[in-house]
């Protein structure tokens, strides 16, 4: 099975997230890298791993060091501070010709694109 690549996202880099499915689920975290090329996130201090790594040029020590693994951008929905829930997000045209990403449930502005 291939994956798709996604072209957008309504979420964006530094913004908090929750997770809504697997091991990880009931967890925030704020949004550190998006690769929409293959749907992946890396959201901070969420799916962390163990990687056995030798000593070389780029890390001096070696040894077991911990870092986030990617997630599916499928399994996090963007959290919104108003309603303390995870939401969906629209977009909606300011007056002034910009747009702005919204909480579907509260209706309030996330931030100003």
């Amino acid at each position: 099975m291939a994956v798709q690549a996604i072209e957008k996202s309504k979420i964006k880099k530094g913004d908090t997230v929750m997770v809504i499915a697997g091991r990880e689920r009931g967890k925030m975290g704020k949004v550190l890298s998006l690769r929409l090329s293959d749907g992946k996130l890396i959201v901070e201090k969420l799916n962390m791993i163990k990687r056995h790594t030798k000593p070389s040029q780029k890390t001096k020590q070696g040894g077991i060091l911990e870092r986030e693994a990617p997630l599916a951008l499928s399994n996090v929905m963007l959290y919104c501070a108003n309603c303390q829930k995870p939401v969906r997000v629209g977009i909606k045209a300011l007056p002034e010709g910009r747009r702005a990403r919204f909480c579907k449930k509260c209706k309030d502005i996330i931030e100003k694109a």
